[in-house]
């Protein structure tokens, strides 16, 4: 996709004046261009198609305090007259909101943006796509002990976002996606289990081959073969590093700024003091190379940077946007994101969690016995007091090796209890936009049979 053309960047600066013109105190206009496809494959078969091109633009009014968002894909002039329309008679209509502004010249984020190398202009057919993930499903099939396929896939995305606002900022940039996966199911003596692998990458390159992802999915779906439960107990917990990051990600919602203004956090009362171990650190990096949550500025055109959200163990800051901001008294932190319509939320960029001295196995030695977790469905958590319990499965160990598959059991404890106890392991891959090594919990209650 090339770079957005003088009549995109006219046309948001024209439906500001217009919104201006129609009683609008401010504005801003935003503009997505998407261009993906996907293919599907099962048995060596083709078994879906999917190709998508949109162009959509979203726009935000102010009339006072009061604010209204309205978004379409249809980009005629006829549609966007009636966009303006639309929006400046319903801002009129909307409550006042104390908080509801637009970034000021000081906060913005400015240009020249650093290269993030976040778009590779390297293409992929639909022939492409169809024979990576023919030859994922094939390699996971060729792993002793799996009986069938649930389907290969593979996708490239192409996208371009452009946010302008009344208040001067102008800004775009670009991304692109590559992806690739296969899901199979292993059977012996007529149990069955599935497992699977897949990975995304900015660039090309970078994403692993398809024999890699197809061995790997045919592996984990034999090693799950066996599954099964275990007696309740209270005995360590390791969180493999695939799965670690749903340990940790109702932190992101319990320093979210919309959620401590509201007063639903059980961090609410927690800035500034210890909410992990010394000497662990919890780094957002808009500015990573090739980071799938990179970018520029974020979605209110605020400047980003790298923060350690959690440095020492100790919670530095809160997730802002400027909305938030204002109702905390605070500044925005660059962590507005949003969609076409709507107002902004918050949300992290590249997030990792810092590594410790024990590799994966030498966590399970220092453990002793207890359970690795190597998936996790249906969590659920109380956001006032931090009361968490999942379901998960796994592996039993014993004296630090592998003993047997487990399944159908839960894990529960409160997460300021837990996160206390953290041990971090060597092990962090960067897989996606939140990336953590392996955790070790002591004593955490588990339900079996």
């Amino acid at each position: 996709m090339s770079d957005a053309s003088p009549s995109a960047t006219e046309r948001l600066h024209d439906l500001i004046a217009a919104a201006r013109k129609a009683g609008a105190d401010a504005a801003e206009a935003v503009s997505s261009e998407r261009r993906a496809a996907s293919v599907g494959v099962r048995n060596g078969d083709l078994e879906d198609v999917e190709r998508e091109e949109s162009r959509d633009i979203g726009l935000r009014v102010f009339v006072g305090r009061r604010q209204a968002t309205v978004s379409a894909s249809d980009l005629s002039q006829t549609t966007l007259d009636r966009l303006v329309e639309r929006a400046v008679a319903m801002a009129r209509l909307a409550p006042d909101d104390p908080y509801a502004r637009l970034a000021e010249p000081d906060q913005f984020s400015a240009p020249p943006y650093p290269d993030l190398e976040l778009f590779d202009p390297s293409d992929r057919t639909a022939a492409d796509l169809e024979a990576a993930a023919a030859q994922a499903e094939a390699a996971a099939l060729s792993v002793p002990g799996v009986a069938r396929s649930e389907g290969g896939h593979a996708s490239h995305s192409t996208s371009e976002w452009r946010l302008v606002t009344s208040a001067g900022f102008d800004g775009t940039y670009r991304g692109s996606a590559f992806s690739l996966g296969v899901g199979v199911i292993a059977e012996k003596d007529g149990a069955m289990e599935r497992g699977g692998e897949s990975r995304s990458t900015r660039w090309l390159s970078d994403l692993p081959d398809a024999d890699s992802i197809g061995q790997e999915a045919g592996r984990r779906a034999v090693a799950r073969v066996g599954a099964r439960k275990i007696s309740s107990t209270t005995a360590p917990v390791i969180f493999e590093n695939r799965v670690a990051t749903q340990v940790l990600s109702p932190l992101l919602g319990a320093i979210s700024g919309p959620s401590v203004a509201r007063g639903v956090s059980f961090l609410k009362d927690r800035l500034g003091q210890k909410v992990l171990p010394g000497g662990v650190d919890l780094i957002d990096d808009p500015f990573r190379t090739r980071g799938l949550g990179s970018a520029p500025f974020d979605d209110e055109g605020v400047a980003v940077q790298r923060r350690n959200l959690v440095d020492d163990g100790v919670l530095t800051t809160w997730l802002l946007n400027l909305a938030s901001a204002a109702q905390l008294g605070l500044a925005s932190t660059g962590h507005a994101s949003r969609g076409l319509a709507g107002p902004s939320g918050v949300s992290t960029h590249n997030l990792h969690l810092s590594p410790g001295q024990a590799d994966a196995e030498a966590l399970r030695r220092q453990a002793g016995t207890g359970l690795l977790v190597t998936s996790m469905f249906g969590p659920s958590l109380n956001a006032n007091t931090g009361d968490w319990s999942a379901g998960v499965s796994g592996f039993w160990f014993e004296n630090g090796d592998l003993a047997h598959p487990v399944s159908e059991v839960t894990v529960a404890g409160n997460l300021i209890d837990l996160w206390a106890r953290l041990v971090a392991g060597s092990d962090l891959e960067f897989r996606g936009g939140f990336n953590s090594p392996s955790l070790l919990f002591d004593a955490v209650a588990i339900a079996g049979k």
